[in-house]
């Protein structure tokens, strides 16, 4: 039987795709609350189940924390081993007022736009993960069997830190290795054209406290003779850029590369619209370093933002108060081959020389990880590039990714298995925000997409 008839069935089978979906999201499998552990293992059962009636044996794994999903089929196959990964964990819905519909109570709206399944989990990443088991479904229904082998590799703590994550991979690495493990938690650039992400820049957080005084103290007695450390602080984050947007954080740039010129004609060609991009949020003009293109700024180049910063009084109404502590919360976003304890190092070192007699600084780490990008050349890429172009009518790009995915770079690291990460999410799906939703289209045509990549690459 022929691909066309794949594609049919998933055409004749969305509705029922689309109450499969709803089960899923019904499930209020937040991670990073405690008080929904149980939901978490409801989750995992569900998918469970389903892999079973795909004719795919699946195991619910018990980690230290929520557990994994991990089912194999055709395991003896010559062809390639492709691996699926995706998380069925969600992000709290606070605020709960903001939402229009109880956010567990999924359906489908109609919009100026189209009609959209409203949820929490509907794009990030429930109906993502969705779309590759329906593709499935649908084959096996047509063909009796799937075309290769594959793993499916589900994980319930991925909006909370994935703390399991990295010791069960490496734990159970040669039953995961693969030759290519398929990502589905990205999206479509602007909306229209399906992407192929092949860079993802790293993440680093810290956390630094300033401390002046032993106590609060009375601005009129004090002030002006005592030092103030938001004062500091305020000194400190100002000097983290130069007039021209660059980072001045010593050697922050080593390890940074240039695009290739292939690469930047490519994102060139995509004529990205960064007038509308931040008209849509309520800005104008690119504030990054004004010698790099817009698309540079938010996929090739790193980025040093303050997240939050906070001391002294903050309530209502007044209070003359000169704080001792200033607070201040510090990512960096990193791209290529920057070393994030290098970084994380020089930082604490330029805050430390930035530090008046009378000022301490204590430091509290967060998260690090590098960056990850992918080479091209595999075949495999093209050919899922060639399909995704003719599911959507329009030629698919490889992009990058502003954002940080860390289960790419395990994948790469861990399992010496090349990602590659393909979504159909859209710009205003507002991820881990009130009112989430996955579009219809995506949902369908994501469907149809890996119909097709599976044809494509086996």
């Amino acid at each position: 039987m022929s691909l066309d008839a794949v594609l049919a069935k998933i055409d004749t089978d969305l509705p029922d795709a689309t109450e499969r979906l709803k089960e899923l999201l019904r499930i209020p499998s937040i991670s990073t609350d405690p008080a929904y552990a149980q939901h978490c293992q409801t989750a995992a059962d569900w998918l469970v189940a389903d892999l079973a009636r795909l004719g795919v044996p699946a195991q619910k794994r018990e980690t230290p924390g929520h557990p994994m999903v991990v089912g194999h089929i055709n395991e003896d196959s010559d062809g390639p081993h492709l691996l699926f990964y995706g998380h069925y964990d969600v992000q709290p819905v606070d605020p709960l007022d903001l939402w229009d519909n109880d956010p567990f109570d999924p359906q489908v709206e109609d919009t100026a736009k189209g009609p959209v399944i409203r949820g929490r989990g509907s794009a990030d990443d429930k109906g993502q993960l969705m779309t590759f088991l329906e593709a499935c479904r649908a084959w096996i229904h047509v063909h009796g069997a799937l075309p290769c082998r594959i793993t499916f590799f589900f994980e319930g703590e991925e909006e909370s830190g994935s703390p399991s994550l990295v010791p069960f991979m490496k734990d159970n690495a040669d039953e995961l290795r693969a030759d290519i493990a398929l990502i589905c938690d990205t999206g479509l650039f602007e909306s229209k054209t399906p992407a192929i992400v092949t860079m993802l820049r790293g993440l680093l957080g810290e956390e630094f406290t300033i401390q002046g005084p032993d106590i609060d103290l009375h601005s009129g007695m004090y002030g002006g003779i005592s030092i103030n450390p938001i004062r500091v602080m305020g000194k400190v984050i100002a000097g983290l850029h130069d007039d021209e947007g660059r980072i001045t954080v010593p050697h922050f740039y080593d390890g940074v590369a240039e695009l290739s010129d292939e690469m930047e004609a490519q994102w060139q060609g995509l004529a990205f619209d960064h007038a509308h991009f931040l008209g849509e949020v309520g800005l104008s003009h690119p504030a990054g370093e004004q010698d790099r293109t817009p698309l540079e700024m938010i996929w090739s180049r790193p980025t040093c933002e303050v997240n939050g910063i906070w001391g002294g009084y903050t309530g209502d109404g007044f209070k003359t108060v000169l704080p001792a502590q200033a607070h201040a919360k510090i990512s960096f976003r990193l791209v290529g081959d920057q070393d994030p304890d290098a970084i994380r190092t020089n930082f604490r070192a330029y805050v430390q020389s930035m530090l008046p007699e009378d000022c301490t600084v204590d430091f509290k780490g967060h998260s690090s990880g590098a960056a990850s990008a992918t080479e091209t050349t595999d075949p495999m890429f093209e050919k899922a590039r060639q399909a995704l172009s003719t599911e959507w009518g329009v030629p698919a790009a490889y992009v990058g990714c502003g954002g940080s995915i860390p289960i790419a770079g395990h994948f790469q690291n861990i399992l010496d298995t090349t990602p590659m990460l393909i979504g159909f999410g859209k710009d205003d799906d507002a991820l881990h925000s009130p009112n989430e939703k996955y579009d219809m289209e995506s949902f369908h045509k994501g469907i149809r997409s890996w119909a097709r990549i599976l044809d494509a690459l086996t």
